[in-house]
């Protein structure tokens, strides 16, 4: 059976090797931040758009690529039936995710803070690959280790 400290473990591994790589810290989401992930009947119905959001400022880049991130964030939300929740979304995003305050959901909150809106170089965006295929492994590993818990259920 799968135990937490496993996937703990996992995790630790991952995010202690991945902080010696580069400036770029892991990769990290706190869903939609200081907002619902949902609605009271679908709890995370526009996690899936944060989670995306999250991803594009993690990594940072330029302020056009942060106005098409938060347009996509407004999309996204819109698309799932929610146009009024997008337009709230959208508002929030523009004021709160400035790259100019220290926030763990700032634009480029993967990178130190200062670096404002720059574009990635080929450096960047190679360490940005890096840690995306980390990641990756960290969570293909845990969706196997929880496969194997469920089949061994059976």
């Amino acid at each position: 059976m799968l135990e937490i400290k496993n996937i703990y473990f996992v995790f630790l591994l991952f995010f202690t090797s991945s902080t010696m790589a580069g400036d770029l810290r892991p990769f990290t989401s706190d869903g939609c931040s200081s907002f619902a992930n949902g609605t009271f009947s679908h709890k995370s119905l526009w996690l899936h758009c944060c989670m995306q959001h999250d991803l594009v400022y993690w990594k940072g880049g330029s302020e056009i690529q942060k106005e098409t991130a938060d347009r996509e964030l407004e999309r996204c939300v819109a698309k799932v039936g929610e146009p009024q929740i997008a337009k709230l979304m959208l508002v929030g995003v523009k004021m709160g995710g400035t790259p100019h305050i220290d926030t763990s959901y700032r634009w480029g909150y993967g990178w130190p803070y200062g670096r404002g809106y720059k574009e990635l170089n080929d450096s960047e965006n190679q360490e940005v690959k890096m840690q995306l295929d980390k990641f990756k492994l960290v969570i293909d590993g845990v969706i196997n280790q929880l496969s194997v818990q469920t089949n061994g259920d059976d």
